[in-house]
């Protein structure tokens, strides 16, 4: 048993700092997590502050907190703080090559965040993409697609490409195209169009609805329609005002002319 101790007893301190640095990385990890949301929920349930800064600032302190964390660990297995600055200094550049896409999505992260392109529950289109926000970290943006898909984007694709978003105005402008028959009145047909914009609540009456013969197709005259409404009501005014005007061209006996094509034959 003596023996035994002996062989042992040189290995009891680093038994000791491998719990105690087990223990700091689990509860570090909790602290972290925790701290992270607590921080997120301040900044959400906050009005003045914008909510794309919660996942943001979570991240960071998450991020912070591990770091410390593993810091504190090496620090238990005989590393100097000093001695792990200059180690770090001396990688840096190692990992920055090694890393380059990495730090090029936390650096483009924090330019989405000062310049605040997009925010939280907006519909944008960003790194070919498209689809409303969701979470923006130092990493990644979350989007959600309309039919509930996730999509994560690196920062890095976004901050480099065109960013469109269709939720940054409180309106927008609906454009509608409809062909009418050449035999047709299309002083008439645009009457009617008009008729149906007016009796739409959503339409807005400043810009007034716009009707015009914007083209002269191969079996068609072709109207073009603008309309003002609400970004929000957008999707759902269209799909109505499609319907409500054929509708009502089929009550004014105007129709919409099938595609044709006129065959010539030479007799013999």
């Amino acid at each position: 048993m003596d023996q035994v101790a002996t062989h042992v007893e040189p290995y009891i301190p680093l038994i000791i700092n491998a719990v105690k640095a087990l223990v700091f990385l689990v509860v570090g990890y909790i602290v972290a997590n925790m701290a992270s949301g607590f921080i997120k929920r301040r900044i959400v349930s906050n009005p003045r502050i914008d909510d794309t800064l919660g996942g943001f600032f979570s991240s960071i302190a998450r991020w912070l907190i591990l770091t410390i964390v593993i810091i504190a660990v090496l620090q238990l297995f005989g590393f100097q703080a000093t001695s792990l600055v200059a180690v770090l200094g001396a990688a840096t550049l190692a990992i920055g090559l090694a890393l380059q896409g990495t730090l090029a999505d936390v650096s483009s992260g924090v330019m989405l965040i000062i310049f605040r392109p997009f925010k939280l529950g907006e519909y944008v289109d960003v790194g070919g993409a498209a689809g409303t926000v969701k979470d923006l970290n130092l990493f990644f943006t979350e989007l959600a697609t309309p039919d509930n898909v996730q999509i994560i984007v690196p920062n890095a694709k976004i901050w480099g490409t065109i960013i469109t978003n269709y939720s940054a105005h409180p309106t927008r402008r609906l454009d509608v195209q409809f062909g009418i028959d050449y035999d047709d009145d299309a002083d008439k047909a645009m009457s009617v169009i008009l008729d149906r914009a007016a009796a739409d609540n959503r339409v807005m009456k400043d810009p007034e609805p716009w009707v015009r013969v914007v083209n002269l197709g191969d079996s068609s005259v072709d109207l073009g329609v603008r309309l003002w409404c609400n970004a929000a009501d957008y999707w759902e005014l269209k799909f109505a005002f499609i319907k409500d005007v054929k509708k009502a061209f089929d009550e004014n006996g105007i129709s919409i002319p099938y595609p044709h094509q006129v065959e010539i034959r030479k007799g013999d």
